[in-house]
């Protein structure tokens, strides 16, 4: 089925998708049950733009460089608002992304494990930043949340004479293994419960099925490696509370 003829039936299985997720969620009256056909669409529209831009680009190191600078701009900035607006909440997701992927992405690369091509550098930096996307945002709304919970417990060691810092540090590490849950848990099961997205691409893509298990194993290390440095860097930023916070909306 070549993509014309299939565009169709994509439209219209997604299209039930899209109903369906909606329905339940409104069924249950959850706040924003439209937020998923949205995000979809929105989807839709990224990743039609994004393919043809990368036709012509994934060849280029220049070009591949942009398109992995544009992602991790906009990773920031969904992961800045979801923790609130402003410029230390900028700083604190910008810095801690950016040294996470920087991590990952320089030791892959340093130590051979994948060679340092535009097509590599685009697909596992695309996933790392994703990735580090959803765990810098866990980590800063998990310790938000959290603080603002126990805020009795939080004064309470203020007022025996514990820094901000170290009134909240349980508190910080709590929020950084909650936030790395769900990654561990997908490298857990990988092979048994998943076939990640990137193993069935280089499947699909001509790569041997050992080949394809070496790249997401890599893959897979690499998002470990970032997240837990980011969620460790966005934890101690935020450490040091000597005010009461609002849990993040």
């Amino acid at each position: 089925m070549n993509t014309a003829t299939s565009l169709i039936p994509t439209l219209i299985g997604v299209g039930i998708l899209v109903a369906v997720a909606t329905a339940a969620l409104l069924l249950f009256r959850v706040h924003a049950a439209w937020s998923p056909a949205a995000a979809i669409a929105r989807g839709v529209i990224q990743l039609a733009a994004i393919s043809l831009i990368l036709g012509g680009i994934i060849t280029n190191p220049l070009w591949i460089a942009l398109a992995l600078l544009v992602m991790l701009t906009v990773a920031v900035s969904v992961a800045t608002r979801r923790i609130g607006w402003g410029g230390r909440s900028a700083l604190v997701m910008s810095t801690s992304i950016a040294a996470g992927i920087a991590v990952a992405a320089t030791t892959v690369f340093a130590t051979g494990a994948l060679e340092p091509t535009p097509r590599y550098a685009l697909a596992i930096g695309a996933i790392i930043i994703g990735n580090t996307m959803n765990i810098a945002t866990l980590t800063g709304r998990l310790f938000a949340a959290s603080v603002a919970d126990h805020w009795d417990e939080v004064e309470g060691w203020l007022a025996l004479g514990a820094t901000p810092r170290q009134s909240t540090l349980d508190l910080a590490r709590r929020a950084v293994r909650e936030a790395l849950i769900p990654s561990v848990d997908q490298t857990k099961t990988t092979g048994l419960v998943v076939l990640p997205g990137a193993f069935v691409g280089a499947i699909f893509g001509g790569l041997s099925p050992l080949e394809a298990g070496r790249f997401q194993i890599i893959v897979l290390a690499a998002i470990m490696a970032a997240g837990s440095v980011c969620a460790v860097l966005v934890a101690l930023w935020q450490g040091a509370v000597a005010t009461r916070v609002n849990a993040p909306a």
